[in-house]
């Protein structure tokens, strides 16, 4: 697994519920190689906008994703994993929008 890997992962929802979905690895964590990921949705109400990323049928990464429909990469819903809990890799999205999500959210973290 790496960074920009989408991935199977049981996450805690915001309800408590832990279920298995869609995530982003966004880095891998020093030391002890955990990931920092954020939740992929295909509920678009969630997205906000100049925060997170919609990746559509129509874009030139989607098909590598591995996503059925439509989403929204949430940079809001982040969760640390440890590497063995993966239960494995669907895809992977350009680093163009990698890198862009990982400036959006630093650029929210130094406000």
């Amino acid at each position: 697994m790496k960074e920009s890997n989408i991935i199977l992962t049981p996450i805690p929802q915001a309800n408590g519920e832990i279920k298995n979905r869609p995530t982003l690895i966004l880095r891998e964590m020093p030391k002890y190689q955990d990931f920092l990921v954020c939740g992929i949705s295909t509920q678009l109400k969630q997205y906000i906008p100049n925060f997170d990323e919609i990746i559509s049928p129509n874009d030139d990464d989607f098909q590598s994703s591995g996503l059925v429909s439509q989403s929204v990469i949430r940079l809001s819903f982040l969760a640390v994993i440890a590497r063995n809990n993966i239960i494995g890799s669907i895809g992977i999205i350009s680093t163009e929008r990698h890198n862009k999500l990982l400036h959006n959210l630093s650029k929210y973290l130094v406000q």
